[in-house]
């Protein structure tokens, strides 16, 4: 299960970004980390909600495949972000956590902020489909 919680892949490696296990280094929470650069801003100059959206959801399918049994995967039901105030630089954390394990749907919560700074940049809630491999 390692390799399928910290494998490399394209947009990750495009990105630029870190995962890694939940403050408390426990199953069910993880994290992940980019130090923003341009490839990382919008054409206002404030990072892009894709990329928001794309590390909490990586974020959350680690923290998912965590607390799977061998031979199981997971993928995003659903991801729901809501954008609190703009991050235009420094490191970008997203921090989440399983809420409930279900059998079949896990769900998560989480939240972003720049590293240094507790205030929210995003809060997110998730939902995760358990499935055989």
């Amino acid at each position: 299960m390692t390799e399928a919680l910290d494998g490399e892949f394209p947009l990750r490696t495009f990105l630029d970004f870190t995962i890694g296990d939940g403050p408390d280094g426990l199953p069910g929470s993880a994290t992940a980390a980019l130090d923003v650069d341009e490839r990382h801003l919008n054409p206002n100059g404030v990072v892009h909600g894709g990329v928001v959206f794309t590390l909490v959801d990586t974020a959350m399918g680690r923290a998912t495949m965590s607390i799977l049994d061998e031979g199981m995967i997971c993928a995003t039901i659903e991801v729901s972000v809501r954008f609190l105030r703009p991050a235009t630089g420094g490191r970008l954390v997203a921090t989440v956590s399983v809420l409930k394990p279900g059998r079949r749907i896990v769900h998560l919560e989480g939240r972003v902020h720049m590293e240094g700074d507790d205030r929210p940049v995003a809060s997110v809630q998730g939902s995760f489909a358990v499935l055989e491999a």
